[in-house]
């Protein structure tokens, strides 16, 4: 078959395709990610490329303009390859990785609440399920003549009250040597068992003291992005952190799109490998940044939503996406990292978070934990709010959760100059109340080149209470300003002209946009709203509101309050938790009492399946409002807009 050279800029990276391959997939091929939020659909209309030189065939597509096909603009998943071809990714087709490790600030954000290690210790739940020991064994003679294994497991039965051990294989083989190297002083690594009744296992056994360096690695998979941590088990501190874009993105910005792939000629084998690949990239990372070396790692632990688990352990998710939504498993047991093509020692054992459902994942149970609601008595309303929303509402006498689907507005999605979270998209925003004039805050302080999902938020709001957009999303046709106007019949606010922003036409917010994101806010307000009703309890009986996941950090909360997101409160009972995945793997690898009791919470969650509930439909429906139907529910904001409208 005739194959041909893409190169790539501005990256002077090529790739050798076979005649007829799409620009998008070569992208993928190289490792070069381009937007492509529909997967690969042609629906989407992000994966605009500049083919500036070389020879494409496209197919016509209404996303893109005549004047955009005069300057050379393709869609990568429609242009496919018919010869050599130079092809320039344009800024707002890139992913900027750089930013998710900024330190950014924000305004009216939630109180931020991290679990400290002391109170760990001073709870006494600082028992890491792997443990080194120190020992100084007795040497063979001819009155102690016992076997080498004999010797080491009598000793710490002894010395430690260390019992119902079993030595592994490995360990036997090279014990003889090991111990005899510093005149029988060694250190044993030791795997606790969740149950108490149950056995551990010495799975190390190394010369000398190396109590000191006893280290675990807590990974949250996410759908976009991947976050490790390199703990230290002795001290509890973190020596290394670091993300990176989940590479499963370039083949489907969601979790439906990527099971679609999935079900592909092997779709599951190459999504294994892509996320098992990004998670090799965070071990490499941390484990330099640390200074420590792979085989210092005693164990892993990940967490993720039910699909990403699924494709992380190569099991088919087909079924995840159908009535009755069933996922292959919840539990699953501990399993060796070699196993799953990570890059560490031969006796790491991966430990997963149990799912609770096909849309609640080991990431929601790993907030739970991580967050201690499942301990305390206040009733809490936990929500991780992206793609999906999951939302748990308990105490540490009952826990209940659901899912819903959010869509993808609030990462970007589904919004014409939509974008994540990445330098140049539009974070903070306001607009003079005479000129109707904005002033944009972008991440990184650049020209804009897009609306993150906070900006969008603080823009639908403000543009309602101002009154330049009804409770409909609808623009106020007739104020007099040249920034709203009518494009191909839709109307739109002009965010950033051409001239002043960082790409090559204005940035807009239409009504489709605005549209979207109702939908998008409507369907979690609903969501909260519908398994309150399911458990006989209202949002006035919540006494605290924590709210997880990236996008949390940056929301405003009065600006969402005001959209109808969030159901209006005191914002003293709100708190943000963070990266409350992340935080799960991190506390099972420093206590074996969150992965004992993980069970029991699994057990005792019960999970409603919104799309089988009749009332969450009518909940849904009144919610497609800015705020909602009921501005009762809205005092505060009622009062507000009633004030602005007496003072004309």
């Amino acid at each position: 078959m005739t194959t041909h050279t893409v190169r790539f800029l501005p990256y002077k990276q090529e790739i050798k395709v076979n005649d007829g391959e799409t620009i998008i997939r070569a992208a993928m091929e190289s490792g070069i990610h381009i937007n492509a939020s529909c997967g690969g659909e042609g629906v989407c209309g992000k994966c605009r490329v500049i083919i500036e030189d070389g020879n494409v065939e496209e197919e016509i597509t209404e996303k893109l303009t005549r004047e955009d096909l005069e300057k050379g603009y393709r869609l990568a998943c429609k242009a496919v390859v018919r010869g050599d071809v130079t092809v320039r990714i344009p800024v707002e087709s890139k992913v900027d990785a750089s930013v998710l490790n900024m330190q950014r600030f924000s305004r009216q954000t939630a109180r931020i609440i991290q679990p400290d290690f002391e109170d760990l210790k001073e709870q006494g739940l600082f028992m890491p399920p792997v443990e080194k020991k120190y020992l100084e064994l007795p040497e063979p003679s001819a009155q102690n003549n016992l076997p080498d294994t004999a010797r080491l497991v009598n000793f710490l039965a002894l010395n430690h009250d260390e019992h119902r051990l079993v030595v592994s294989l490995p360990v036997i083989r090279k014990l003889p040597d090991i111990i005899r190297k510093e005149n029988f002083k060694v250190t044993v690594t030791i795997i606790r068992p969740v149950q108490k009744d149950r056995k551990s296992y010495i799975i190390q056994i190394e010369p000398g003291d190396t109590t000191n360096q006893n280290y675990a690695i807590a990974i949250d998979i996410g759908t976009t992005t991947i976050y490790g941590q390199l703990i230290d088990l002795i001290t509890g501190d973190v020596r290394g952190e670091t993300v990176e874009f989940n590479g499963q993105i370039s083949y489907g910005e969601d979790v439906i799109t990527r099971i679609v792939y999935a079900e592909k000629p092997g779709g599951l084998e190459k999504l294994h490998k892509v996320v098992v690949d990004t998670i090799n990239r965070v071990i490499r990372k941390i484990i330099k940044q640390a200074g420590v070396k792979k085989e210092q790692v005693s164990s892993l632990t990940v967490a993720g939503n039910t699909t990403m688990t699924q494709l992380f352990l190569k099991v088919n998710p087909k079924y995840i996406r159908r009535s009755p939504y069933v996922p292959a498993a919840t539990i699953y047991p501990p399993i060796r990292a070699v196993g799953l093509g990570l890059d560490l020692g031969k006796r790491v054992e991966v430990l997963v978070y149990p799912q609770i459902s096909s849309y609640v994942g080991g990431d929601i149970v790993a907030g739970v934990m991580g967050t201690g609601m499942y301990r305390n008595e206040e009733l809490t309303l936990f929500m991780d709010i992206g793609t999906n929303a999951e939302i748990v509402i308990g105490n540490k006498d009952w826990l209940a959760c659901a899912a819903c689907s959010a869509g993808p507005a609030f990462e970007g999605g589904g919004i014409q100059f939509g974008m994540r979270a990445s330098k140049g998209a539009v974070e903070d925003f306001s607009i003079n109340p005479r000129t109707f004039e904005p002033m944009n805050i972008t991440i990184g302080n650049t020209r804009a080149k897009g609306i993150c999902g906070s900006g969008l938020i603080i823009m639908v709001a403000t543009m309602f209470e101002l009154g330049i957009i009804d409770n409909q999303g609808k623009f106020n046709r007739d104020l007099d300003t040249k920034r709203i106007r009518e494009t191909n019949g839709i109307w739109e606010y002009v965010v950033a002209w051409e001239e002043d922003n960082g790409i090559d036409r204005d940035i807009v917010l239409n009504e489709i946009d605005i549209e979207n994101l109702i939908r998008a806010k409507g369907a979690i307000y609903s969501g909260c709203q519908t398994l309150l009703e399911e458990v006989g309890m209202d949002i006035q009986m919540v006494e605290r509101i924590i709210l997880a996941g990236g996008f949390g950090s940056y929301v405003d909360l009065k600006k969402a309050m005001t959209i109808g997101l969030l159901p209006e409160m005191d914002t003293d009972k709100i708190t943000f938790i963070g990266n409350s995945s992340l935080m799960g793997a991190k506390m099972s690898a420093l206590t074996n009492r969150i992965r004992s009791d993980v069970v029991e919470v699994t057990r005792k969650m019960t999970n409603f399946e919104l799309s089988e509930t009749p009332s969450y439909m009518d909940y849904y429906m009144a919610s497609l409002f800015l705020p909602h139907t009921d501005m009762n529910k809205f005092p505060k904001l009622k009062a507000r807009l009633e004030q602005r409208r007496a003072e004309g």
